[in-house]
């Protein structure tokens, strides 16, 4: 039985997949090659590049798309060269020998590329292999270059620029295309050259590119299909809200659906009773454990969140606050694949978005100390919401100062130390869903709890902040119509807003109070903080 893979590329035979070339624009790919362009693949980590690549390697080589010969190399252990150019050249150097040998059977390019030393000109090293490479045979060479954004400073520019220098050349003696495949766009490039006095633009080094093509996320229809193929071979089924839930967490990031229906069809590498659908509460549950394990997908982009520019894109993001980053900020968070492509700007799906709060304040929630569930549980297995947020105000009162300026994102501080404080107590059994919106001053939480009397209960958290120059009353009453805009949207059975008064001089007897409001005939109760 084949398994959903979530590292390396993916084989037919081996992994329930989406035919890598259905997602790119194959349609066009071909007409480039023929065009004799040079173009970019990008898109962020572990969304199916290299797979496209080798496919698209084998489909030119196998004569589909005419006579080509289409090499594959992945320039990603050259990275230690650092600047060291000469080093970076005899790596990509034994790149091109095996790749040669292995799969166009060409010795003699293969020998050329092993007695390169990095000595004498690695400046013009790369030109010289790749112009003989093309002189080898009369069918045109098309080159394909991965994880080309792992090369640093002037070995990237090295390499940029000998592309450059062999382009007027194709394709009698360099590559008649070359496709260079990374996480970001070739023209999002600053490069920081020890041997040049300015920062240089990728998009001046490699002034050569056509187009650049992004590989997107699954469609909900790829979705379904990669679920669909494990349903056939296995005969386990996906109840409907199943399939909703799987596509609404992940929005479709190729890592996440695999990974989610990994934990879901494999729970301890083994298959699954067959007997019942798979459910939602069996997606959220495998959600849970995907975050509690820390993939090294999911590490790596929470170890993003501590670089500035990441920051100035996030920070706001979480906080509801007004955004003050620039074009080349977002362009890099984009790529990086933590927030969606297109507006408004937001968290990438559901899952990271509960993944960045939980790392931010992962200290703070290992410091908490355990909760027993009596207090806040009803006699009904209920969450008890009232009580739950008038502890969070006693916690708040005495911890906030140390808190607040422990979390990694100041700005956003208060609403994240409400978050910690309520996944410590809630998510060994409920979950919490959160929704951010840019400039609102809102952070918007629904709280699941899964109740001993029918459905779950559901409730609506949302956090304002209320600072100087900004009228309390006014603050109070916005959010009172964007936390019941809310329940409505969640069908909630409850709302509260929380309001985090951040004016200098204020004492915690004025910041500590409980309301029960009202908002178009809905209940809402106002905390203060």
């Amino acid at each position: 039985m084949r398994r959903f893979n979530t590292a390396g590329p993916v084989r037919a035979d081996e992994h329930y997949c989406v035919p890598p070339l259905d997602r790119v624009s194959l349609a066009g790919v071909p007409d480039l090659i023929r065009s004799k362009s040079y173009f970019v693949l990008h898109a962020p980590r572990q969304t199916g590049k290299t797979s496209a690549l080798l496919a698209l390697r084998d489909l030119l080589n196998g004569g589909t798309e005419g006579a080509y010969r289409c090499a594959y190399i992945n320039v990603e252990s050259a990275q230690t060269a650092r600047e060291d150019v000469g080093r970076a050249m005899k790596a990509i150097a034994l790149q091109i020998a095996g790749e040669a040998e292995d799969t166009l059977n060409d010795a003699a390019t293969a020998e050329a590329a092993l007695r390169f030393d990095g000595a004498g000109s690695p400046d013009g090293a790369l030109w010289a292999l790749l112009r003989t490479w093309s002189k080898t045979a009369e069918t045109p060479l098309v080159l394909l270059i991965d994880e080309i954004d792992a090369l640093v400073g002037d070995s990237l520019v090295s390499v940029l620029r000998q592309l450059r220098t062999g382009y007027a050349q194709r394709p009698a003696a360099f590559p008649q295309s070359v496709v260079l495949c990374g996480v970001r766009d070739v023209r999002d490039y600053r490069i920081h050259a020890s041997s040049e006095r300015e920062v240089i633009a990728g998009g001046s080094a490699f002034n050569i590119k056509t187009r650049s093509l992004r590989l997107g996320d699954f469609t909900r229809t790829e979705v379904e299909t990669l679920l669909g193929q494990f349903t056939a071979e296995s005969g386990q089924a996906f109840a409907p809200e199943a399939l909703d839930a799987v596509w609404e967490q992940t929005r479709g990031q190729p890592w996440l659906v695999n990974a989610l229906a990994r934990e879901m069809c494999f729970p301890a590498g083994a298959l699954r009773p067959r007997d019942d659908p798979i459910s939602d509460r069996d997606v959220f549950e495998a959600r849970e454990a995907l975050i509690l394990s820390r993939e090294t997908h999911l590490d790596q982009l929470a170890d993003k969140l501590r670089e500035p520019r990441v920051r100035r894109v996030i920070e706001p993001l979480l906080g509801g606050s007004d955004a003050e980053y620039s074009g080349r900020d977002f362009e890099y968070v984009r790529d990086l694949g933590l927030v969606a492509p297109g507006p408004p700007l937001r968290i990438a799906n559901p899952i990271y978005s509960e993944v960045l709060p939980r790392e931010l304040t992962w200290v703070l929630q290992q410091a908490m100390p355990p909760q027993q569930t009596a207090w806040y549980v009803d006699a009904d297995g209920g969450l008890d919401m009232g009580k739950l947020l008038a502890a969070f105000q006693d916690f708040f009162r005495q911890n906030s100062e140390h808190w607040v300026q422990r979390a990694q994102y100041t700005e956003a501080g208060p609403q994240l130390v409400l978050q910690a404080f309520l996944h410590r107590v809630v998510n060994g059994r409920g979950r919490i869903e959160r929704e951010y919106a840019l400039g609102s001053r809102r952070v918007d939480l629904l709280v699941v709890w899964p109740g001993g009397q029918g459905r779950a209960g559901r409730f609506v958290v949302e956090c304002k902040l209320l600072k100087d120059g900004r009228s309390q009353a006014r603050t109070v009453e916005r959010g009172l119509e964007q936390t019941a805009a809310y329940m409505d949207l969640s069908d909630a059975d409850a709302g509260h807003l929380v309001i985090f008064d951040m004016r200098e001089g204020r004492t915690w007897a004025e910041k500590i109070y409980r309301e029960e409001r009202e908002r178009d005939g809905t209940p809402i109760t106002v905390w203060g903080a």
